[in-house]
């Protein structure tokens, strides 16, 4: 069968299941992991991200190119190694082997393809080929038995399979038997949804964050500049705005300091404060920007101002101090309901939503600020920044506002009937069709009993102080108001949650399942929603988006937990989103944390969402950004360390030499619950000044490297690393050392270690059980 002698592997390598006494501890994981379900089977590829949909037709591996972890470049390479590996058989081999050579192959491009390689966890040893179900093993082995050492050059795999194919198929076993190939296919449960955004038994979308920002006071915004720098810019309520550049590294000053202007307060909830942040649309150019904040005025009299100021000719990544141009102020009747949001619409005006001055119900006149049309509170307005009026005004009033020529009503006015909107954007639209672009979206947080979600029309009364959701809250104006209320599109009860924070519609690259996905949350209650539009019926649907299961975000990096206090939403430059949450709402702690939504389900293919930041020169010196929650990985493996020390004890105590110690016992000097550990001080904390002191979970942990190259990203990580299987051991286009494989001296070296140390404890407790 075989036309032309099999070539040695070249050099030894240690084989996967060389047992060292760290191994033999975390084999008992694993078979944990197996028992108790902590690591269940996942969509993932050996890459350790999620699969994709293929850009271009895959001719080898056709079985995938709906969905898998191949692209048209990965797809050749394999197709090039088959062939190299068929050129050894002759037409016989060719008609029994050829296809289950493609077939093992091809299992790096399946959606299962960490599964099947063993490669989810990893601290777990890596296989060279994947799992195979038995029957499927054992007619493969008994047909191509010689086909083995062109596929892998592990010896452990090469050894018996002259002789021995059970025991060849055993160590291809998976423990979970729905997973092996090619029994994976055939699985209904496991491939109804694949691609889709998965859902519980209750119907919650299963997203993931990673963790992009920590140690902010109340952070309320964040916003790009539109210039190509893909920066952003996180402004906290206490009037600091600090630049982030793409990198995740922060600048060490700020770019805004308005601390000793903007009114605000440490209590618990005060809404006042720095509120509101936008660039123009032609920043790059004018250098010009717009904020919106809480101040007082001549005889301590509250208000809010809307600004103008330029970024410095001297540095790009500082607001010019001294440029500061006030272009509205209103004053505020009392201390809540301050609005706080500014926007650019696609026309190229600015939007300003205000409040309807506080208190509770609108008390202000005979029908509450929000239905007058002579007040500025409880509105959204509309102005042209790019010049003054004649009237004294520091902005124009485009012509087509739809009050301009209503007696007593102010021009300004876009919409009205708005209580208190927090947090409104801009659709940027499908990214291939267009539809909904330029949709605004608020939420508008209600009073004793609903929440709202609205789309922002012109001339729109939103029914407010007549209606609160979909029903009357003053009967009697409720009764009187005309029928042609904008209603929302979504509304809530407060026993889901108190306080909307709205938020956008997905329109970034790298979750393409969420394109179109209105995603919000609310303040109070945490909780994180998505609304999508049935675009024939135009209704909204409501699901909610859980981040409680690790399993499902068992990914490098990625974490499933977050910090309650939801207190905005944001896009970058690039579309992908984000969430602002705090642990503790106030404005003078630093427990405010950055989150970025993921898909575990599904991701772009590779290269497609790839951008390059226009370069920006920075003359602050960059913090770099040091994670403070745990991945769902850690969690999962503190489990599995719980469960494995109450199973094997002295498996375990052995195995580990950071717990071997503890043998010879208890320490005289006792240690804190916080000894040990360095506390971090948010942006903008003094040297020497004390600082918050991350609890039990903020220990801060490495972020993973990113991959280089061809190698794998697990062959970077030091000792605990194990490498991909080698798919082009046998020949390819490959440059230097095979794809996916460790550097040898350094295994080599391991293995040396690890022997001479076994030896050494074998020599002594032998000298110790003859004695």
């Amino acid at each position: 069968m075989l036309r032309r002698s099999i070539p040695r592997s070249g050099g030894s390598q240690r084989a996967p299941w060389l047992l060292t006494s760290s191994r033999i501890f975390y084999l008992c994981l694993t078979v944990l992991w197996g028992q108790v379900g902590l690591l269940q089977g996942h969509p993932q590829c050996l890459d350790y991200g999620p699969p994709f949909r293929p850009l271009l037709h895959l001719e080898f591996c056709s079985d995938y190119e709906s969905f898998g972890c191949c692209d048209q470049r990965k797809d050749h390479r394999i197709a090039a190694r088959y062939w190299d590996i068929m050129e050894y058989f002759d037409l016989k081999g060719h008609e029994l082997c050829g296809g289950y050579i493609k077939d093992i192959l091809c299992q790096e491009c399946s959606p299962y393809a960490a599964h099947l390689y063993d490669a989810e966890n990893p601290q777990t040893p890596l296989r060279n080929l994947p799992g195979l179900c038995s029957d499927y093993c054992s007619a493969f082995h008994s047909s191509c038995h010689s086909a083995i050492s062109l596929l892998t050059n592990d010896h452990r795999l090469q050894k018996p399979h002259q002789k021995d194919g059970a025991h060849f198929c055993h160590l291809l076993n998976l423990p979970d038997k729905d997973y092996c190939f090619p029994k994976v296919l055939r699985s209904d449960h496991l491939n109804r949804n694949l691609g889709v955004v998965a859902e519980d038994h209750r119907g919650c979308l299963q997203l993931c964050l990673t963790e992009v920002a920590n140690g902010l006071r109340n952070p309320v915004s964040m916003v790009h500049a539109g210039d190509g720098t893909h920066r952003f810019f996180v402004a906290e309520q206490i009037g600091v705005v600090w630049v982030y550049l793409p990198d995740r590294s922060r600048l060490e000053q700020p770019f805004l300091d308005l601390k000793s202007i903007v009114l605000t307060t440490p209590w618990v909830g005060d809404e006042r404060g720095f509120l509101g942040l936008a660039f123009h649309p032609k920043f790059r150019r004018n250098r010009k920007f717009y904020i919106y904040y809480s101040c007082l005025g001549k005889k301590r009299v509250e208000k809010i101002r809307i600004s103008e100021m330029k970024v410095s000719r001297a540095d790009p990544n500082k607001a010019d101090p001294k440029s500061e141009r006030v272009i509205l102020e209103i004053e505020e009747p009392a201390s809540n309901h301050n609005g706080g949001q500014l926007l650019f619409g696609l026309d190229g005006y600015m939007y300003i939503f205000t409040g309807d001055g506080g208190q509770t119900g609108d008390p202000f006149g005979k029908f509450g600020n929000a239905q007058n049309k002579s007040s500025l509170l409880g509105k959204v307005l509309r102005i042209d920044v790019d010049g003054a009026s004649s009237g004294g005004r520091r902005y124009r009033i485009p012509l087509d506002n739809p009050f301009v020529s209503e007696p007593g009503a102010h021009p300004a006015i876009y919409a009205y009937g708005i209580r208190n909107m927090w947090r409104c954007a801009v659709d940027r639209g499908d990214p291939t069709t267009r539809q909904g672009r330029g949709r605004m979206f608020c939420g508008d947080v209600g009073q004793n009993r609903f929440e709202e979600v609205d789309i922002i029309v012109k001339g729109g009364n939103y029914g407010w102080r007549a209606k609160e959701g979909f029903e009357c809250y003053d009967k009697k104006l409720c009764h009187n108001a005309s029928l042609d209320d904008v209603l929302p599109i979504y509304a809530y009860g407060h026993a889901v949650g108190k306080s909307v924070t709205g938020g956008y519609v997905y329109r970034g690259c790298e979750s393409p399942n969420l394109n179109g996905l209105y995603i919000f949350g609310d303040f109070m209650s945490g909780r994180l929603m998505a609304l999508q539009e049935d675009r024939r019926t135009k209704k909204w649907k409501k699901q909610d988006i859980c981040l409680g299961s690790p399993e499902s975000c068992a990914f490098p990096g990625l974490i499933s937990t977050y910090s309650k206090f939801i207190i905005s939403f944001a896009e970058d430059e690039a579309g992908e989103l984000y969430f602002l949450a705090t642990s503790y709402p106030s404005a003078y702690t630093p427990r405010g944390s950055i989150y970025k939504f993921v898909d575990p389900s599904r991701r772009a293919p590779p290269g497609k969402c790839k951008y390059k930041p226009v370069p920006v020169k920075t003359k602050s010196k960059r913090v770099q950004f040091r994670p403070l929650a745990k991945t769902a990985l850690d969690l999962l493996k503190e489990q599995s360390l719980k469960e494995a020390a109450r199973r094997f004890p002295d498996r375990t105590l052995a195995s580990r030499p950071d717990r071997a110690s503890s043998r010879k016992g208890p320490s005289k000097k006792p240690i804190s619950a916080t000894s040990g550990r360095k506390t971090f001080p948010g942006p903008g904390a003094k040297k020497g000044a004390r600082v918050w002191s991350p609890g039990p979970q903020g220990k801060r942990r490495k972020s993973p490297k990113a991959p280089r190259g061809r190698g794998s990203p697990s062959a970077r990580r030091g000792r605990a690393a194990r490498s991909l299987p080698a798919p082009l051991l046998s020949g390819g286009p490959v440059r230097g050392r095979a794809w996916g494989q460790p550097p040898r001296h350094a295994e080599a070296a391991a293995a040396a270690r690890d022997l001479r140390r076994r030896r050494s404890w074998g020599r002594r407790w032998g000298l110790a059980q003859r004695a």
